[in-house]
């Protein structure tokens, strides 16, 4: 049941409120289930709307993953030489014609109409080299490419299929259970999520390497939670959004020195990293347990349940300087998104409204969900894509209000 859902919690700094306060005072904890609970369809339905719904902060954490902390700890440390491959090698991995969503991309995507310099992304597809069709991968290149793995740095090809294969396979357990709970709990719900994550080879693993943080502009600075020591935007490393799709699995953070590789402890624990927008719109900073798999729901999953699971929108936070000591630090992660073919029409079950599901998980951070989701029956894909023009749309014109964290 629902008290003890919350005895499996990872141990909470403090919950968040409102107004500004010191980075410490911020923290969320997320709910932790276990790998063979979610094996065996033991009843989890209570730790699922704890962590999903409309109360939750959007993140599921799963412990005892066979093999988990060795196999994102090895995929992770494939990024600090990658990043740093020449560039006449980098260039070698991109995929213009996916629109980079193959490969190597740095400074190909936007913020707003500015290139995103504070990072660069390895995308792959862990389950396949060739996913779909000969007709998909030339309808929707974007969501079907080509692998493009690099021939100087062998070990990446196996290290990232031997992760995102744990990530798919851990996120097909917890479809099932979406299925099950939302079954007893929507009026004709229908997804069948459980098959489709089984069955889809729509999987994009994304290994990030995020640079050392420029220090913020004055106007930025006052935008972070602590203005005494703080000089790192808010949302520097990745801007505040939602996950579009249905699933996103996540590996725990690593962090290097930029110039070497060594992994180090993350020098700003209460604030570098993943931060969320809580259900009162206040932001708070959330640790992913060292030994678990965090997944997180997307606006897709929130609208075939009816909203009864409720994407959360979230960002990454760059490291304050004042506490590197000198040292430029950079951030490693690995999100996997798990989602169906393009095609797959986002219908409301029948027992739900459009104004059901368009009411959850309101925040002035990232553009409404009505404004995307233009339609019952709209397809993933038509979904995406009004999702990605939008996004460019709210960062030109600097949408929502920067702050509240």
């Amino acid at each position: 049941g629902r008290t003890a859902a919350r005895r499996r919690r990872a141990p909470p700094r403090a919950a968040a409120g409102t107004g500004p306060r010191s980075q410490g005072d911020m923290s969320r904890q997320v709910v932790v289930v276990e790998y063979e609970d979610l094996r065996a369809d033991k009843d989890l339905t209570s730790q699922l709307l704890d962590a999903w719904g409309e109360d939750g902060v959007g993140i599921i954490a799963i412990r005892g993953v066979p093999g988990w902390v060795e196999k994102y700890g090895r995929a992770l440390r494939q990024a600090h030489p990658l990043a740093h491959l020449p560039q006449e090698s980098l260039a070698e991995l991109e995929d213009e014609r996916s629109l980079f969503n193959s490969g190597w991309s740095f400074g190909k995507e936007k913020l707003g109409d500015k290139p995103d310099t504070a990072k660069g992304s390895f995308y792959f597809n862990p389950l396949t080299d060739e996913p779909g069709s000969e007709e998909d991968r030339e309808k929707f290149p974007w969501a079907m490419p080509r692998n493009r793995w690099p021939s100087k740095l062998p070990e990446v090809e196996q290290a990232c299929k031997d992760l995102g294969t744990a990530m798919h396979e851990a996120v097909s357990h917890l479809a099932r259970l979406v299925d099950r709970s939302m079954g007893e709990r929507v009026a004709g719900y229908r997804a069948e999520l459980g098959q489709l994550v089984r069955d889809t080879e729509k999987c994009k693993g994304r290994l990030l390497y995020y640079f050392p943080p420029k220090p913020a502009a004055s106007e930025d600075a006052k935008h972070t939670s602590d203005a005494t020591d703080s000089s790192v935007q808010e949302d520097g490393w990745i801007g505040w959004h939602n996950d579009s799709g249905f699933f996103t699995a996540l590996t725990p953070d690593i962090y290097v020195d930029d110039a070497s590789g060594e992994v180090i402890e993350n020098p700003d624990p209460e604030g570098a990293g993943l931060w969320v927008v809580t259900r009162d719109g206040s932001a708070a900073h959330v640790s992913i347990p060292r030994d678990c798999m965090c997944v997180q729901v997307g606006e897709c999953t929130q609208v075939v349940t009816g909203g009864l699971l409720v994407a959360t929108p979230h960002c990454v936070r760059g490291c304050r300087p004042a506490l590197t000591r000198g040292r430029q630090v950079a951030r490693i992660s690995c999100p996997c998104f798990i989602d169906t073919h393009p095609v797959f029409p986002l219908n409301l079950p029948p027992g739900a409204s459009r104004d059901d599901v368009l009411a959850r998980g309101l925040s002035s951070k990232v553009p409404p969900l009505g404004d995307r989701w233009t339609h019952d029956g709209q397809t993933f894909g038509e979904f995406l894509g009004a999702s990605f023009r939008r996004y460019y749309e709210w960062a030109v014109e600097g949408g929502g209000v920067k702050g509240g964290a």
